[in-house]
């Protein structure tokens, strides 16, 4: 399920606009604006997707750290969990502390 930034409603994986606002998922939802932080953020060295313990074979393929410019996109495409995806985005610092 993809959650939507503007007005906190579960749409599906496949949906592109969040079904309550109509606000586009790929820019509102809630995994997009962590990755975009993530991203500006000049402490965050690599961007980590982690999964569930029960992930599908789909999400536990793309487990691990990335470059910020070559992050997978979540929801995975091809998630077969009868949940959805529920893979999520973690930073990777630098340093901690100034």
């Amino acid at each position: 399920m993809q959650t939507c930034t503007n007005c906190n409603t579960q749409s599906p994986d496949g949906a592109s606009h969040c079904l309550n606002c109509g606000y586009d998922l790929s820019e509102w939802s809630a995994t997009s604006q962590a990755l975009k932080k993530f991203i500006n953020n000049p402490r965050v060295r690599l961007v980590r997707i982690s999964v569930a313990g029960d992930a599908c074979p789909e999400c536990y393929q793309v487990q691990g750290a990335y470059p910020k410019d070559a992050v997978p996109r979540l929801p995975i495409e091809g998630c077969s969990h009868e949940h959805g995806c529920r893979c999520f985005y973690e930073p990777v610092l630098d340093e901690i502390y100034p």
